[in-house]
């Protein structure tokens, strides 16, 4: 068989994105970091970083976009057996581990250049719902209509996403106090509930 110019690009691409997160693991690089450092680091070049990435800003994204892919998969497993509530717990519990503060970080860097250009970091905007859409699921099992599950599943990562960047600015060091607000938000008295069906 054989593939088209934009196949062998993308192949291209995905392994050299696979090679960066081999090399980074978990965290990402800082924003200060260079390019030139990250293809030292990583054993690439300079070049091919800025063909398939554009930019350190596109490195940094298509790295969180393929890391929060990968905790996704893991947060959905657990979602399949477990309740709303375990869900909240398992993101809040995922990434405020220590190892998780530079890719908490990046996330906000990253969230705020998109903020500016949208345009540049489609496939990471493109990501943000997925654990919205699972949540909003979970509610609807637990017995929420359709529009208050989606409204519960949004309110409840806009508290983690808030929380995290508190958490990033100035640590307070009181996870369970802010789960345990983050559910009270996600599923106040004011949303009418029934009990699901047999």
């Amino acid at each position: 068989m054989i593939l088209s110019s934009t196949e062998r690009t993308g192949d291209a691409r995905e392994r050299l994105l696979a090679r960066l997160l081999d090399t980074f693991g978990e965290a990402l690089p800082a924003p200060e970091v260079s390019l030139r450092e990250i293809a030292a680091r990583t054993g690439t070049s300079h070049a091919l970083l800025r063909y398939h990435f554009g930019s350190l800003p596109g490195v940094l994204a298509a790295m969180l976009t393929a890391q929060r892919s990968r905790d996704n998969e893991a947060l959905f497993e657990a979602a399949r057996q477990g309740t709303f509530d375990d869900l909240v717990v398992a993101i809040w519990r995922t990434y405020t581990r220590p190892e998780q503060l530079s890719r908490v970080r990046g996330f906000f860097h990253v969230a705020g250049l998109a903020a500016y250009h949208p345009e540049n970091f489609r496939e990471f905007i493109d990501s943000l719902d997925d654990l919205t859409t699972v949540l909003a699921s979970l509610a609807e099992r637990e017995g929420f209509g359709t529009r208050e599950a989606l409204t519960a599943a949004t309110v409840t990562i806009a508290a983690i996403r808030g929380l995290l960047l508190q958490e990033v600015l100035a640590p307070a060091g009181r996870s369970e106090d802010a789960v345990a607000l983050i559910l009270r938000l996600g599923k106040g008295p004011s949303v009418p509930r029934t009990p699901p069906g047999p």
